[in-house]
């Protein structure tokens, strides 16, 4: 599945400071550049931490082997994925938590991102900035994001300095401080970091509107990064007490992949986390939304150069990801409509009849919440949002009528197979899809399955599923109606902001 809904990283609706993957390849934003960067880095000298290369070294000689994944638990329950792949003397190692914003309660909300920030701020053993110190003194380089779902930190590093790595992730596992005055200091910064991601983006704060207009009750309607009120008033022992209650072994995983075998691996992850204790985790009660019984339409207003129409239609998510059809028929659905220069709405409302200047179309259907199909488009100059919203029904109207064709189908299985073997040769995009299925509850074979089954769907479940789920019972609709822009944009983030991906 191509990447999810087309303002998900300005919105930061899914993840904050990155972007939520796709069952099709997992497609995460996950700094792909990074494995080769980093070989680069060695000869060179290390790079700040989270810095982007200028001129990226590609290390990659031969497509990626087809290493099967070797998987153990440990005793405290903590999960460890390895996959080695001997390229370059490179490994990337994760750490997930299965918690995320979708765990927190009102008033509180933006606290699993907060914690993520706090995490770097020092243990008992370490002082605040030393963990990404020892990263760089390594020659490595790391960083985190956060998600509804899930709370992830990775580094990429040297494979000699693989057994450091796990040691320093699994020193704060147990010892971090949050201490008041660090706490103190970063919560400016992610109030920074919200005003200019979110607050000073009119596209983030139209999908922040969406989400909470589609959703009444389930927690996925509240932003990753918080409500700014809500910032406002938290304090360090809300951080403190969410890290004790969510930071375990058994509600964590370690993933590697790179220049390791599975018994090194395993070793290394056994020295440094199997002593640590299992917790007894918060229960977790069922968060079902309530079922849509008619369309939604929000008009939110803000300073912008352009107007802009979001579009949510609840859809299913994937439950049984070996007998379910109707997820992959979505997404095949939507790459049909976008993704690529031949797409349709690329086709016929960008480039043809020129009624949008950007059209898009993406499926999501992973995750702890539900699913939604997404449109989003700007319009021309001289056409408006009623005309494109037209223009954006008569495409789904005209799937529903007249289906799709075998040419349209084949291109899409072409692009699939082609983007497979592209992203699946770098080490993070490997580590994210085994994270994020681990993470989900998904095995790892599911991402071949999940390819297989998306492969063999044909034009009348496409059909079927555009008729049965794009309906106006389902549907929220966004309109951004823009005001004059009185004062220049923040295009520089704020001051002492990781460049979170």
């Amino acid at each position: 599945m191509k990447n999810f809904h087309y303002f998900n990283l300005l919105a930061l609706g899914s993840i904050q400071g990155g972007r939520k993957g796709s069952m099709r390849g997992m497609r995460v934003a996950v700094l792909c550049w990074m494995t080769g960067s980093l070989l680069a880095g060695f000869v060179a000298g290390s790079r700040s931490v989270g810095a982007a290369p200028s001129n990226p070294v590609a290390i990659v000689a031969e497509p990626a082997t087809q290493t099967k994944v070797a998987e153990r638990q440990l005793a405290n329950g903590m999960r460890v994925f390895v996959k080695t792949d001997r390229r370059a003397p490179v490994v990337v190692s994760m750490v997930w938590y299965g918690v995320g914003s979708v765990d927190e309660v009102n008033g509180r909300t933006g606290l699993a991102h907060v914690l993520e920030h706090m995490m770097f701020k020092g243990t008992h053993a370490l002082p605040a900035g030393e963990f990404s110190k020892q990263v760089s003194q390594a020659g490595g380089r790391e960083n985190a994001f956060t998600s509804r779902d899930y709370t992830a930190y990775h580094e990429t590093i040297q494979s000699s300095q693989l057994a450091l790595m796990l040691q320093l992730e699994a020193d704060r596992m147990q010892n971090a401080l949050i201490a008041p005055d660090e706490f103190a200091k970063e919560i400016k910064v992610i109030m920074e970091e919200r005003r200019w991601r979110t607050d000073d983006k009119p596209r983030a704060q139209l999908h922040e509107q969406l989400m909470a207009s589609a959703l009444l009750a389930h927690p996925h309607r509240t932003p990753v990064v918080g409500w700014m009120n809500d910032l406002e008033h938290l304090r360090a022992e809300d951080a403190r007490d969410f890290y004790s209650q969510w930071y375990a072994p058994n509600n964590a995983l370690l993933v590697v992949v790179g220049d390791v075998s599975a018994q090194e691996g395993f070793a290394l992850a056994e020295k440094a986390f199997g002593s640590i204790a299992a917790k007894t985790l918060p229960p977790r009660r069922p968060q079902e939304e309530p079922q849509q019984k008619g369309i939604r339409r929000i008009v939110f207003k803000a300073p912008a150069e352009q107007a802009m129409l979001l579009m949510a239609y609840r859809a299913p998510k994937i439950v049984d990801f070996e007998k379910d059809w109707e997820p992959y028929a979505l997404d095949v659905l939507s790459s049909v409509l976008a993704g690529s220069d031949a797409a349709r709405l690329n086709r016929e409302l960008v480039r043809g009849t020129e009624v949008a200047s950007a059209a898009d179309a993406s499926y999501d259907g992973l995750g702890r919440g539900p699913g939604f199909f997404y449109f989003s488009a700007i319009p021309s100059k001289n056409q408006n949002v009623k005309t494109v919203e037209a223009a954006l029904r008569a495409q789904i109207k005209k799937i529903i009528d007249e289906g799709v064709s075998a040419q349209e189908l084949q291109r899409i299985r072409t692009q699939v197979l082609a983007s497979r073997v592209y992203e699946r040769d770098a080490m993070m995009f490997q580590a994210n899809q085994i994270g994020q299925m681990a993470i989900l509850g998904l095995p790892i074979r599911a991402i071949e399955v999940m390819d297989e089954r998306s492969h063999l769907i044909t034009a009348d479940q496409v059909r079927e599923v555009a008729k049965k789920y794009l309906v106006d019972d389902a549907l929220t609709v966004a309109e951004l109606v823009p005001l004059p822009v009185t004062q220049p944009r923040n295009s520089k983030p704020p001051v002492g902001l990781r460049d979170e991906k």
